[in-house]
């Protein structure tokens, strides 16, 4: 597969996934926490495919799924200051 400054294509898009869902953890917004993070494992799914990794591929499938749960089919009002 190509490199890229000796590294793996596959090996960077692992590199991009991880970069960001760890950046979602520092998101203090819900939403905009479950939209880099849906960034993120979409990118790790498809590192799973390249990797021909089920485990990968399931775990963050699954994430993706809530996520996109939470963000377009449960959609809260968001709570007034009482």
């Amino acid at each position: 597969m190509t490199e890229f400054l000796g590294i793996s294509v596959t090996e960077w898009i692992g590199y991009l996934a991880s970069f960001f869902v760890l950046l979602s953890f520092l998101m203090r917004n819900i939403v905009t926490l479950r939209y880099v993070n849906s960034v993120g494992c979409i990118f790790f799914v498809v590192y799973g495919f390249l990797l021909d990794s089920w485990p990968i591929i399931i775990t963050n499938l699954a994430i993706v799924s809530v996520n996109f749960f939470y963000l377009f089919i449960n959609k809260r009002k968001p709570e007034t200051a009482a």
